[in-house]
């Protein structure tokens, strides 16, 4: 992820499990559905799998219990050692980001990520969807959820709703961070050489997935 924000874990670790399960009002929205969603990047993995900003390890954990082999990647120290303590040591968390990290000892046929992939700008996305797919095997995939927005209207729109509500967290969140346009990531996809879909979760989050050919 964009190292630039790393400082915004350090001080939300402790936090960050009240603020998926709905105990925050202004992310309320933007975590609801939470479970299904991992649930549902967990159905859309394969065996083996790079797990790209773990966090707490709330996704790491269900993709263990279906019997995946995980090799997680997060840059937060505090985050680290939240999601070692949640998974009783049971895989190495290693310090990288969604941009620079070790490679696993095997060929890897998914890659996965939630509400990380915002850190990076636009030309950083597009730039790491190519050495994705140079690392994935053929028939692998990239499955990430995070919050995007159908067109310009649609993001703005969400900005007016956090400053009306006075969701002055969740309106600074929005202009600080990289969310992209659902047509812009398209072409960062397909640029790549994958073909792509977007299925929508909640009013903010949707999972694209880009498939490798065989």
């Amino acid at each position: 992820m964009g190292r630039e924000f790393l400082d915004i874990f350090t001080d939300w670790a402790t936090d960050y499990d009240d603020f998926v399960t709905g105990e925050d009002e202004e992310y309320k929205e933007v975590f609801s559905g939470y479970d299904s969603i991992l649930q549902e990047l967990v159905k859309r993995s394969g065996e083996f799998v790079l797990e790209l900003g773990v966090g707490t390890g709330n996704l790491t954990r269900k993709l263990l219990a279906a019997g995946k082999r995980v090799y997680p990647i997060e840059p937060s120290g505090e985050m680290r050692q939240l999601a070692d303590a949640k998974l009783l040591g049971t895989v190495d968390i290693i310090d990288g980001d969604m941009q620079t990290f070790p490679l696993p000892p095997y060929k890897i046929n998914t890659i996965l990520s939630s509400y990380v992939f915002h850190h990076l700008n636009a030309n950083e996305k597009a730039e790491v969807l190519h050495q994705y797919y140079g690392l994935l095997e053929d028939g692998g995939s990239v499955v990430f959820a995070d919050t995007m927005f159908i067109d310009r209207d649609s993001y703005e729109q969400k900005l007016a709703e956090a400053a009306h509500n006075q969701f002055y967290d969740l309106e600074e969140d929005l202009k600080r961070e990289y969310y992209p346009l659902i047509p812009d990531l398209y072409r960062s996809f397909k640029d790549a050489g994958f073909s792509v879909s977007f299925m929508q979760m909640n009013p903010y989050v949707w999972i694209v997935e880009g498939k490798k050919a065989n």
